[in-house]
């Protein structure tokens, strides 16, 4: 039985993993560095550190790694905060019905708190959510489960009882580690073997998710 729902956000709550991707070109250019292929896929669904540690591997150990991720930050947030994000089909409906079923919700990102919140303010959905954790909450970014594990703290619910809704590969990964019932819902990346092995089900859309739910299959 589900008792709560943690979403992760790019991705899964809106369509801004193709966004994100598009920022590394500028960030770097505004430092006089050339963009490598593969670092935006490298860099997806990471934070603080992890990033960081990102960008040493395909730079230098010794390059500005906080600069470059700082410069990132600087180009998200001219974008984000000049227009509402997209959404992704089904979140309203979702949102909604989980709503009016009095399911918590609650949001664990990799993004910065200022910046989901943002995303969620734009849209009128912080209401629906009773905690919002970033990475800048934890010591470990996905797939390690604690952004998972303080999520479901926050709103008194046990992992095995608490719906992970994602669309990367780290955040089922998470997911999976943590315990909880892992849903994914591809974005830009369909699920490897791997990945297929770990997740509990994969819906195309939200509104697969909320049908699932509805018909007591999750």
């Amino acid at each position: 039985m589900i008792n709560g729902v943690i979403f992760d956000m790019d991705g899964t709550m809106f369509d801004t993993e193709r966004m994100w991707a598009t920022f590394w070109d500028p960030a770097l250019k505004a430092l006089g560095l050339p963009y490598k292929e593969g670092l935006a896929e490298a860099a997806r669904g990471t934070a603080g550190e992890t990033t960081r540690n990102v960008v040493r591997s395909f730079y230098a150990p010794d390059c500005d790694a906080d600069g470059i991720v700082e410069s990132l930050h600087r180009v998200a947030d001219e974008v984000f905060l000049s227009a509402p994000v997209p959404k992704k089909p089904g979140l309203d409906a979702l949102l909604a019905w989980l709503d009016e079923q009095r399911l918590p919700m609650a949001v664990a990102s990799s993004s910065r708190e200022a910046m989901i919140r943002n995303n969620l303010d734009q849209w009128g959905m912080t209401h629906y959510f009773k905690a919002i954790v970033s990475g800048q909450h934890v010591a470990h970014s996905k797939p390690d489960p604690e952004i998972f594990y303080r999520a479901a703290e926050m709103l008194g619910t046990a992992p095995e009882h608490t719906l992970v809704l994602e669309d990367s590969y780290n955040g089922v990964r998470a997911g999976a580690a943590g315990g909880f019932v892992t849903v994914m819902v591809p974005d830009l990346m369909q699920p490897t073997e791997e990945i297929a092995q770990l997740y509990d089900r994969k819906c195309e859309d939200l509104l697969e998710v909320r049908d699932l739910l509805i018909e007591g299959k999750l």
